[in-house]
């Protein structure tokens, strides 16, 4: 049976990166960070998730999104893995916050990731300096 916490550790890592990358458009009071335990999966380190349309309406809320980790697969990750993967399932939230989901391809590639991760670890040196 799978569990689910709050991720408090990760949200702030998430807002670190956020900040940093001026992704703005995150609404972190929509957006919610879940650690899961037990899941049997072995290839997926994290997910985002989204509420659709038709939820929204139906339950007369605005979009939200959920960031999960699996803790089997991501609690032992090196610091940078971690944020690679964090900036990976926050690329999928497009720019209009409204329940909907970037895919891979055109918008969530390795070549952006990697890009946005190096502007990530530039600005933390600069932070720093």
């Amino acid at each position: 049976m799978i569990r689910y916490e709050e991720a408090p550790d990760i949200r702030e890592m998430a807002r670190d990166i956020v900040e940093k990358l001026d992704m703005n458009h995150i609404d972190f009071e929509r957006v919610i960070f879940l650690r899961s335990f037990g899941s049997g999966s072995k290839n997926t380190i994290a997910r985002c998730h989204a509420l659709p349309r038709v939820w929204q309406k139906g339950l007369n809320i605005r979009a939200h999104y959920i960031i999960e980790v699996i803790s089997e697969n991501f609690d032992s990750m090196e610091e940078d893995e971690k944020v690679e993967i964090l900036i990976h399932e926050l690329m999928h939230i497009p720019k209009s916050f409204g329940g909907g989901f970037r895919h891979h391809k055109p918008y969530v590639t390795r070549r952006k990731v990697k890009r946005m991760f190096e502007k990530y670890k530039k600005s933390r040196l600069e932070s720093v300096i």
